[in-house]
């Protein structure tokens, strides 16, 4: 145990949590099963590239990383993420927001249970 690779020099929780509990989170990349999942075999995809997800708890990990319990609620599945394989759909940028343009308006139902469809209907 003794040989853990750190992949970061970076002290993560010498400042604040990059994100906030109840905050959505979209993944920005594929989550497999690394054996630490329970119900699933190794190997098996837990989260997709664009899954939203709620900030459920934050722990950290090895005294340098955060690590934000996320709760996909679509998937049913509950994953451990570090703050790089997430992004938020809470608190963009203005100037991100200012390049979306009138699509900024639809990030507001993505992850709410509401289809895009259902909120074009009279």
């Amino acid at each position: 145990m003794a040989d853990i690779v750190r992949d970061d020099d970076v002290i993560e929780i010498a400042g604040p949590p990059r994100f906030a509990f109840g905050e959505r989170v979209i993944a920005r990349s594929v989550v497999r099963n690394d054996g630490t999942y329970g119900g699933k075999d190794i190997g098996d995809v837990l989260v997709n590239r664009g899954d939203i997800g709620y900030v459920v708890s934050i722990n950290t990990f090895l005294q340098q990383f955060y690590i934000y319990a996320v709760d996909f609620v679509d998937t049913g599945c509950r994953v451990g993420m570090r703050a790089k394989e997430l992004c938020t759909l809470d608190n963009l940028p203005e100037e991100v927001l200012a390049q979306l343009g009138e699509k900024a308006g639809a990030l507001a139902d993505l992850g709410s249970g509401k289809s895009q469809e259902q909120g074009a209907r009279p």
